[in-house]
């Protein structure tokens, strides 16, 4: 069996190994530069950790999984340029080292990598695959439209944000362990049940990192904390305090994002109101929620336990994430 350990040099090693070509460089410079920034990289260790519950021997999902770390990477550079972020992974964001124009067309550039790869596979399940890459490409993009799209709306209800999540970031890790578990030869049962795990522990894990943002230590969370409160960001917790907020209440919250000239100010009288509000406790039952739904998923998964126990343990860890 693979540990996460395992998995995680397996990854490190392939991505190290890839060959970009030389010309031009000033699109592929970025792609290299962003893959080897320090990650987590838990969505093409699931993919090979998935596939170990089946079969010993991973290799044939070793490239299927760096085309989802590509592909994920590939988000994260385009969303820093929608987001004006300054850092990702305690480095200065593609668009902050090179520029705009670059982090979009480099952002391409790793899209079509990633189908490279996928293609790659050596599976007679390469249909299958595809699909499932494809349609969770279309979803993170709809789960994207949708948060931009919210961004012009006060009234954004929690069921609609968790919607948004879901196709955002949960499909990825969803897709990630189903296709490795697809590879791996799961049945279509096993498959849809890995699937629900890793959709169910990722809408947990984004709701995770909207308390992280605003409440997690910036020198280990990888970057500044208050991001999401200085662009109005409507995450899981202003959704919340908006929606449960007196009228006072509600008129200081709408105050303050109205305000773009104070930013510390800013940061601490919304936290300030997020904590009267109990906000990070209902999100803290959100993420419990959710993730209990995970591991009623992938206790239906016909796998032997002592085979589940490393993928149980990562979901654990990252639910007691503190970055």
């Amino acid at each position: 069996m693979l540990s996460l350990q395992d998995s995680l040099d397996i990854i490190n090693r392939e991505i190290q190994a890839i060959q970009y070509p030389k010309n031009p460089a000033g699109l592929y410079e970025p792609i290299a530069y962003l893959l080897a920034l320090k990650g987590k990289k838990i969505r093409p260790a699931f993919t090979l950790l998935a596939c170990n519950l089946y079969r010993d021997e991973v290799d044939a999902a070793i490239r299927p999984a760096l085309a989802w770390e590509i592909f994920h990477n590939f988000t994260l550079m385009h969303d820093d340029v929608m987001d004006r972020a300054d850092l990702r992974r305690g480095q200065p964001t593609v668009h902050k080292k090179w520029n705009e124009n670059v982090a979009i067309l480099s952002g391409d550039a790793m899209l079509i990598l990633s189908y490279i790869f996928m293609t790659e596979s050596v599976t007679e399940n390469l249909k299958p695959l595809l699909n499932l890459f494809s349609q969770t490409a279309t979803e993170i993009c709809e789960g994207q439209q949708y948060d931009m799209e919210f961004e012009q709306r006060p009234d954004v209800s929690e069921q609609e944000y968790i919607e948004m999540i879901r196709l955002k970031t949960a499909v990825m890790l969803g897709a990630s362990l189903k296709s490795g578990a697809i590879i791996g030869g799961a049945d279509e049962k096993d498959a849809q049940n890995i699937y629900d795990f890793g959709l169910n522990l990722g809408i947990a894990f984004q709701i995770k990192d909207d308390l992280l943002d605003v409440y997690g230590n910036p020198d280990v969370f990888g970057k500044k904390t208050g991001g999401d409160i200085l662009c109005n960001k409507k995450t899981y917790l202003l959704i919340n305090a908006l929606n449960r907020a007196d009228k006072t209440d509600k008129a200081k919250l709408l105050k303050w994002l109205e305000c773009g000239d104070k930013p510390r100010k800013k940061i601490i009288a919304v936290r300030n109101l997020y904590d009267q509000l109990a906000v990070p406790e209902k999100a803290n039952e959100a993420i419990l929620f959710f993730y209990e739904k995970a591991l009623t998923a992938f206790q239906a998964v016909l796998v032997d336990e002592d085979r589940k126990r490393i993928l149980k343990n990562i979901a654990k860890n990252l639910m007691e994430r503190e970055f």
